[in-house]
């Protein structure tokens, strides 16, 4: 009986999971959501969801990987906080159906606040959009205002000195 009463924390993580992917295809929030690992843990009272063991999440063309994914649920019902961490942890995404390279990052922790509209990439952070690269301690994304911070990321296991980022040159028309 049980799984009788983690059904409603599962769909409310579900529901609440496909508005995290607003910022990416149209379509990608009313996909089916997909949970692979070994072990779940669900803590109706708390909010809490704790997926381990070589964890995958899809939803469209989004994807979530990491040794232990932890999904957090506001007092509204809506997701609050998704935190990936793996070595590395992986998260990519289609941006437009125009164009069909992925966005993709990784790190030792990925964070998707979703309250904040933001994704946090702490630790060996890298993202690989359309051939452009960014690398650092730490990778800030805004996906509402579509602006990226990079740079120091204090508690990490492999410092950096500056960030490293390489940018494509533009296509020309022919």
């Amino acid at each position: 009986m049980r799984l009788v009463k983690t059904i409603p924390l599962l769909l409310s993580l579900g529901v609440a999971l496909g508005s995290a992917s607003a910022f990416a295809l149209p379509n990608d929030r009313d996909q089916p959501i997909r949970i692979q690992a070994d072990n779940a843990h669900l803590d109706d009272k708390q909010g809490v969801a704790t997926y381990t063991g070589d964890v995958i999440i899809t939803q469209g063309s989004m994807m979530i990987k990491g040794n232990t994914v932890t999904m957090t649920r506001a007092a509204n019902g809506d997701i609050d906080v998704v935190t990936s961490v793996g070595n590395l942890a992986y998260f990519e995404q289609q941006q437009s159906t125009a164009k069909p390279d992925k966005m993709k990052g990784w790190a030792v922790t990925i964070q998707y606040q979703a309250q904040k509209d933001l994704v946090v990439l702490t630790d060996r952070a890298k993202v690989e959009n359309e051939g452009n690269t960014t690398e650092g301690e730490k990778i800030v994304y805004n996906t509402k205002t579509q602006v990226a911070t990079a740079g120091r990321g204090g508690n990490v296991t492999a410092p950096r000195q500056r960030i490293d980022m390489v940018i494509q040159p533009k296509k020309k028309a022919e």
